[in-house]
């Protein structure tokens, strides 16, 4: 569960990728309707409850479309904020504040709609010691927003992505010829290329869960779109023998039971694909 991608260098990809998509060779509307040179003011309006999340981005975003520009911030990220509350101003050229406008917003309001569904889910759980994780059901491109997000939450991060932990999922299971004979070349792969990385099979019951055990060399099982009684004999199987992690189908109706399983994780695709986000705006101040 390591947030090694959220570099000042990932950062600033991110931010020259998405200006790229969005200004290319010119932000004709600000160039052409504002004498160069106009000094302005705007104000971030927050018009939704929840839990903010993005400033820090909305920084580095101002800052790369123009340095000159000067913040001064009102909120923090993971704060819960209230309608009609303001977030932060930005004061410099007016078209340089126009012209990070989109991108800071598009941030700001899905970044904060993540953080405040992962927080409320996590409010769900907090009786019991489960942790709360995201999945790679991101969206293309804005995967280091969507889990920095997770973060500010109290959500925790699993995988960035397929390079840095093995998951056997069932497909791949089902592809290799079993689980046993999925995990056992999977070390044999990571011996070979001296990697380093920990290893997570997926399972779908209770022979499946021993089968994992067996083979040896797991270091979390996958409990999948298993029934709340199934769950519980899984990880009483398991014992502490390795990590355990419940998946599929979690719902804010389902998640506490799943949780009071004793398992170790509950990840939740929904976090970064079905959350809401939050309503705001960036005004002129005047």
């Amino acid at each position: 569960m390591s947030y090694q991608y959220l570099t000042k260098e990932n950062i600033q990809q991110f931010i020259k990728q998405a200006l790229e998509e969005d200004i290319r060779d010119g932000d004709h509307s600000s160039l052409a309707a504002i004498p160069k040179g106009t000094q302005n003011t705007a104000q971030l309006i927050i018009k939704d409850e929840g839990v903010l999340a993005g400033v820090e981005m909305a920084q580095h975003i101002f800052k790369a479309v123009d340095p000159s520009l000067e913040l001064e911030l009102f909120k923090k990220d993971g704060e819960w904020v209230k309608r009609g509350e303001i977030g932060l101003k930005v004061h410099g050229e007016s078209a340089s504040i126009l012209s990070a406008e989109r991108l800071v917003l598009n941030c700001l309001q899905r970044m904060s709609g993540i953080a405040t569904y992962t927080h409320n889910l996590n409010k769900l759980i907090s009786h019991t010691s489960c942790k709360l994780l995201d999945t790679r059901k991101t969206t293309p491109n804005f995967r280091i927003a969507e889990k920095w997000a997770v973060q500010i939450g109290g959500g925790q991060n699993h995988r960035f992505g397929l390079f840095d932990m093995v998951m056997l999922k069932d497909n791949h299971n089902d592809f290799a010829g079993g689980i046993t004979a999925s995990v056992n070349a999977t070390k044999a792969y990571l011996k070979e290329h001296k990697l380093d990385l920990r290893i997570e099979v997926e399972t779908r019951n209770i022979e499946e869960v021993k089968e994992a055990l067996a083979v040896g060399g797991v270091d979390v099982i996958m409990l999948d779109n298993m029934e709340v009684d199934e769950m519980k004999k899984a990880v009483e199987i398991i014992d502490g023998q390795c990590e355990t992690e419940a998946s599929g189908g979690i719902t804010e109706d389902t998640i506490a039971a799943k949780a009071e399983t004793g398992v170790d994780y509950i990840s939740v695709g929904a976090l970064t694909h079905s959350y809401k986000s939050l309503d705001m705006s960036l005004k002129a101040v005047s």
